[in-house]
């Protein structure tokens, strides 16, 4: 399937549902949005900048028959982040599964990371997701889902320059866990998907560092946003009712 064809993926199995999905105006957020979409959900998605592309995926939502709405909110802003989860609630009416895909990717050699920069990527990929989780904790219906996108590089690190990126992801395994448990007795599950190398604009299956990314992989090739989304979409979903505070590699065999 390409980025916005999902004409073949199950319907109806979240009718009724409600979804945020963090950064998802484009990538795999975008593909999940249209994805839970297409299985029935209405969906929010925030965006920091890309006001239009988030609109383009609300669109997408619409023309699939269900409810759509772009929120800015900032994964890196305490007060966005958590304000972000009011507004998907308060739009929808209810909110039944949280995607926490927002987050920066910065990479480079460890004497390089000034603390600007560490500062900025704990604040989005580690703090905003806690916060946005923390809010959704009293938003979720019993029965909800909490999914974190995770990274391929929590489970194994290929080479140099993924310090700083590879320390806030792993945070979110630990997180997950303890939300399996937190959350256990209102039936809430809290799983995490981690995604290896993936076409999208960010990282193009056609860029300068794509070999090398394709070689590492058991497969020889990038993933699709879609591969991810359907995961994600099975977890969101009642099939999963008895997955919680587990790890799901869609990475091509990175990690074999």
């Amino acid at each position: 399937m390409t980025s916005h064809d999902i004409r073949n993926a199950p319907q109806d199995t979240l009718h009724g549902k409600v979804a945020l999905v963090t950064g998802g105006s484009r990538g795999i957020g975008a593909a999940t949005a249209l994805r839970l979409a297409r299985a029935g959900a209405d969906v929010a998605v925030t965006y920091v900048q890309g006001k239009e592309a988030a609109q383009d995926v609300v669109r997408g939502i619409e023309a699939l028959g269900r409810r759509g709405v772009a929120l800015r909110a900032d994964a890196a802003d305490a007060a966005e982040a958590v304000e972000a989860v009011e507004r998907a609630a308060t739009s929808f009416g209810r909110l039944d599964v949280l995607v926490n895909n927002a987050g920066v990717g910065l990479l480079g050699p460890l004497p390089t990371f000034s603390l600007a920069d560490v500062d900025r990527v704990l604040a989005t990929n580690v703090r905003g997701v806690f916060l946005t989780s923390q809010a959704a904790a009293t938003r979720l219906v019993p029965g909800g889902r909490i999914i974190m996108i995770g990274s391929c590089m929590t489970q194994r690190v290929p080479g140099p320059g993924g310090t700083l990126y590879a320390t806030s992801k792993s945070a979110l395994i630990g997180l997950t866990k303890a939300l399996a448990r937190e959350l256990a007795d209102r039936g809430i599950t809290a799983n995490i998907v981690h995604p290896g190398p993936i076409d999208t604009d960010m990282n193009p299956a056609t860029g300068p560092y794509a070999p090398g990314q394709s070689a590492d992989t058991a497969l020889g090739r990038f993933g699709s946003a879609e591969e991810v989304a359907s995961m994600v979409a099975y977890l969101a979903g009642g099939e999963a009712g008895y997955v919680t505070g587990a790890e799901f590699s869609v990475d091509g065999g990175h990690a074999a």
